[in-house]
């Protein structure tokens, strides 16, 4: 059989064998204890204890891992995932490579806790420059990146790091792995939040890290016991629940991208446009070439946070919330949250509405908002 498409994989992924009188998604299990035989305790039984072990967690890992081309550990957020990463590999003495212009909590965590505990830490931009990989321990990358939307040649980065025998991680967070498979491309490791477009309900927190090292998988896999940083089994059967439509709702969110692109290029009162799937792009000759699809987020520039505040409160439908990726159109204006940005940046995350409907939106806010007061 040839291989089964995107929409196909997403509905399928993670399910157990079909059995007449079960569903096709069992139900979450709720457990802290399992009955455990008396004489030899655990045993050959998978379920021990609820923090290593739990049936609704392992179906949705398994599912995630189809995706992603590798084994899959989820965690309870985003965040627990990429700092699972961090302070699994490296040690005091370590050199770790991260993105200047990726997510601003990751740079925190690393000034604030890593170079507390005696690793070395360089910031480079996703397009770059990179610094020399010499004596790295790792580098993670964010592409595209988020608020900026730059991307980097992952294929690429992955021969220069091994070159140097250095580990690449890419947070795939932007793209989910239906955009872009950064273990086919050379990674070593994907660390993604599931909040975002992954399960894209705006009603869970989630993280996962895969790889195909049995290794790296079974260091992360101690960590995440360690620290008992897993999602509960709700959250874990919603996430599930919510991948059968991943394809569907990428689609119309790329689809309303790019036609929210098309409207924003056209008029003269918005400047920064960037979106990897518009040609012209400085991302865009590398996106096409690497993304199997392009993201339902672009970013812009209004001139103020005034302006911003007028834009939202004008639209129907954009909300302001800070996530994005979700079913609702959201429009997050990133220096309130520490990126450095300009005042007037914009990160919009296009929904799944009809897209004649929020581009019309779209338009008649900005017309709303009016010109950056106290300029033309």
């Amino acid at each position: 059989m040839s291989e089964l498409g995107d929409g196909t994989r997403c509905v399928r992924a993670g399910l157990p064998e079909p059995a007449p009188g079960d569903p096709f998604l069992p139900g979450p299990v709720f457990a802290a204890p399992y009955h455990l035989d008396p004489f030899q305790g655990q045993g050959t039984s998978p379920n021990g204890y609820g923090r290593p072990d739990n049936p609704t967690r392992r179906l949705l890992e398994a599912a995630v891992g189809e995706l992603e081309g590798g084994d899959c550990r989820v965690f309870a957020t985003g965040q627990a995932a990429i700092t699972g990463l961090l302070l699994t590999l490296l040690r005091p003495g370590d050199t770790v490579v991260l993105p200047s212009d990726g997510y601003f909590p990751v740079r925190a965590f690393a000034t604030d806790v890593l170079e507390g505990i005696g690793v070395r830490v360089l910031f480079a931009p996703t397009a770059g420059p990179y610094p020399s990989f010499e004596g790295v321990r790792l580098v993670l990358v964010e592409t595209p990146a988020n608020p900026g939307l730059d991307v980097v040649d992952v294929a690429a980065l992955a021969e220069r790091a091994h070159a140097a025998g250095a580990l690449l991680a890419v947070d795939n967070t932007t793209a989910t792995p239906l955009g872009q498979r950064p273990l086919d491309l050379g990674a070593d490791l994907v660390v993604a939040s599931g909040t975002k477009a992954l399960t894209g309900h705006s009603d869970l927190l989630l993280g996962y890290l895969a790889s195909r090292s049995a290794e790296l998988i079974g260091a992360v896999t101690t960590w995440r016991t360690t620290t008992g940083s897993v999602p509960g089994a709700f959250d874990a059967w919603l996430a599930h629940r919510s991948l059968a439509t991943l394809d569907l709702r990428l689609a119309r969110q790329s689809a309303n991208a790019a036609a929210v692109a098309d409207l924003l290029a056209s008029r003269p009162d918005v400047t920064g446009l960037r979106w990897p799937g518009r040609p012209g792009d400085p991302a865009y000759a590398v996106a096409s070439a690497q993304m199997r699809r392009m993201p339902g987020v672009l970013s812009f520039d209004l001139g103020s946070a005034d302006r911003v505040g007028r834009f939202i409160e004008a639209a129907r439908l954009v909300a302001a919330a800070t996530s994005f990726g979700g079913l609702h159109t959201t429009a997050d204006r990133r220096e309130q949250w520490g990126d450095d940005t300009a005042p007037g940046f914009v990160r919009l995350s296009c929904g799944a509405e009809d897209t004649a409907d929020l581009v019309a939106d779209i338009a008649a806010a900005l017309d709303a908002a009016g010109l950056v007061r106290g300029g033309s």
